[in-house]
């Protein structure tokens, strides 16, 4: 019980237990053996036994006839054998005892808590004899200090399997990752670090069920651990995994990895009736070369990882130095533009939307713009990387809106007929949960009716995070009145799919497909689909990026009624804009109470 305490291995306890009973009754040989979960014994001690012996038993099965321990087993009950030469229970292993001088033996089961049966504690005697009374109680002692040890042990085991393995996958947690790539860097030898996300996991959430998520996660994972055991994949939580590449010494080595784990994972995954296609994006990093620390080796991973999202989706890209310095240029754009808010030099330049019948604006896009001291605008474009910032996302967003809401009660004032200002939103706007809230009070300052705004939203936004805030905020946002439009529709994944899971009220057709009408029929056939699919929808359509006169007579002909784009204006000030709408707004605008644009 002292070695138990001391946290000494079971093996050394068991053969503590052996000697110590050995030196209480001369001519007796202790075994002690488990019992694992298929019914084979494993041996654990018998420190006078010949290690051969141990050997030639390890694996057998318990039965009827399986000697003295491997019957006890089976009955679960105490099997005295006081001649193994002719007892039938040896006939199949007397070979193993008779040669070693053991001519008798007992052999007592050892239960848990449960009464399962889990191992064995023997005597072999040197004498064709049974038990002695003294040794029964020795027997009976030592039975329950072997279940305690043995449950003990377990229980360590367990608990360190849940403090280091992941539940869902069974692959080692980040925990155990941590430890691992710690010892790896220690070592100083070659390996490689691939970072792997898997793709639209939300998007499966949401649209079949967390059940199938789990079951696609589960066997990504398990489709990896196939691919050991030069590869260590680990489950760092949500839906990333990280696999630890021994060997690995050159990048070359490191992307042949990266594409068998690729090949590896690919293919169908079946849930219940439905089958979901498994997507999986890589990046690496290679010890030595990429860094000499752990800290250092998984930020480069994830830079590589963070790059193949942008460039490479279901692909691998492999870090080099290029990136840390984007990665920093970013970290240093999200300071400036920072600044800049804080300046106020970020405003609003607005695009008109038009209908293509008239020409007459009939409403407007918020453009987020910084001006620079010396009056350079520089597009939203130039600062995009930094909108990743969930922070700098949502306190852009709230500027924006802010100045929106000044700009559209200073037209309402003068009488300036328009409908509605479109604003983006971002992932990092829906984070927090209060984005209707936020809306509204911010409108209200400024006693402008919700009517009058448009919150536009991209299929990133949709699918980002891993559950269904989005579209609860998207509802929330209808409920209060306040139009939500479907961005940049037609690039993203699965489209159709978000019309039928997240209504809206205004799809906007992307540039891609505008700029190839009169020229490209492919183009042609998806924009008559789209908006044949809005209209029985009862949705709106803005044609984005029109840029001549034939794209827009195309878009008239197939009965798009509005559209965007430099044709009819770039996006200017709101100084500029108030002239535009005073010449060319609308002269007979829907009532404020009208559900969407016409």
């Amino acid at each position: 019980m002292e070695a138990v305490a001391r946290g000494e291995q079971l093996g050394e306890v068991g053969a503590i237990l052996c000697r110590r009973v050995e030196s209480f009754v001369p001519g007796v040989t202790c075994s002690i053996l488990l019992i694992d979960d298929n019914g084979k014994v494993r041996p654990l001690a018998g420190p006078s036994l010949p290690p051969q012996f141990s050997s030639a038993v390890d694996g057998l099965s318990i039965g009827p006839k399986a000697g003295s321990c491997g019957t006890a087993a089976w009955r679960k009950e105490p099997v005295i054998v006081t001649d193994i030469a002719t007892d039938p229970l040896w006939e199949d292993y007397k070979g193993l005892a008779l040669p070693l001088g053991l001519l008798a033996s007992w052999s007592s089961p050892i239960r848990n808590a449960d009464g399962q049966v889990i191992g064995t504690f023997a005597f072999y005697y040197g004498t064709k004899r049974g038990p002695t009374d003294l040794e029964r109680q020795i027997v009976e002692t030592c039975v329950q200090l072997c279940a305690l040890a043995i449950e003990h042990e377990r229980v360590q085991a367990r608990n360190h399997h849940l403090a280091y393995f992941d539940v869902l996958t069974d692959l080692p947690n980040r925990a155990h990752f941590n430890a691992k790539l710690a010892e790896r860097t220690l070592l100083g030898e070659p390996f490689g670090l691939i970072l792997l996300d898997i793709d639209h996991l939300k998007l499966v959430n949401d649209s079949i069920g967390h059940a199938a998520g789990d079951a696609l996660i589960r066997t990504i994972a398990a489709r990896l651990s196939a691919c050991r055991p030069e590869i260590l994949p680990c489950r760092l939580g949500g839906d990333e995994i990280a696999m630890l590449v021994d060997g690995c010494a050159d990048h070359a080595a490191l992307e042949a990895v990266a594409n068998r784990a690729l090949a590896a994972v690919s293919g169908m995954v079946l849930v219940g009736d439905q089958s979901i296609d498994a997507h999986v994006t890589l990046g690496g990093a290679l010890y030595g070369v990429d860094g000499r620390d752990a800290d250092t080796i998984s930020q480069n991973a994830d830079f590589a990882l963070y790059q193949a999202k942008q460039t490479h989706r279901g692909g691998y890209v492999g870090f080099r130095p290029g990136l840390r310095t984007a990665m920093v240029e970013r970290i240093s754009m999200v300071r400036r533009l920072d600044a800049a808010m804080a300046e106020g030099s970020v405003v609003p330049h607005y695009q008109p939307i038009v209908r293509l019948e008239t020409a007459e604006i009939v409403g407007l896009e918020a453009l987020a713009r910084l001006v620079l001291p010396d009056g350079t605008v520089v597009p939203a474009g130039a600062f995009h990387a930094a909108l990743d910032d969930p922070r700098i996302a949502y306190q852009l967003t709230g500027q924006m809106l802010d100045h929106v809401a000044r700009d559209v009660r200073a037209w309402l004032d003068q009488g300036i007929p328009f409908q509605h200002v479109g604003v983006n939103v971002t992932t990092g706007d829906f984070q927090r949960g209060d984005l209707a809230e936020r809306v509204g009070s911010l409108f209200a300052a400024h006693n402008v009716p919700l009517s009058h705004v448009v919150l536009e939203v991209n299929e990133s936004v949709f699918m980002g995070g891993s559950d269904q805030a989005v579209p609860r905020a998207v509802e929330c946002l209808r409920d209060q009145g306040i139009l939500v439009a479907l961005d940049d529709f037609g690039t993203g994944f699965a489209s159709l799919t978000h019309l039928l899971s997240f209504p809206v009220d205004v799809i906007k057709i992307d540039r891609s497909f505008v700029e190839k009408l009169g020229s490209d029929q492919p183009s042609e056939v998806v924009v008559r689909a789209l908006l044949d699919i809005a209209s029985r929808l009862d949705m709106r359509v803005i044609a984005e990026g029109i840029e001549t006169a034939q794209q827009a007579a195309v878009l008239r002909q197939f009965g798009c009624l509005m559209g965007q784009g430099y044709l009819f204006s770039r996006p200017v000030p709101a100084d500029d804009v108030t002239q535009m709408l005073r010449l060319f707004g609308q002269k007979h605008p829907v009532p404020r109470h009208a559900r969407a644009i016409a």
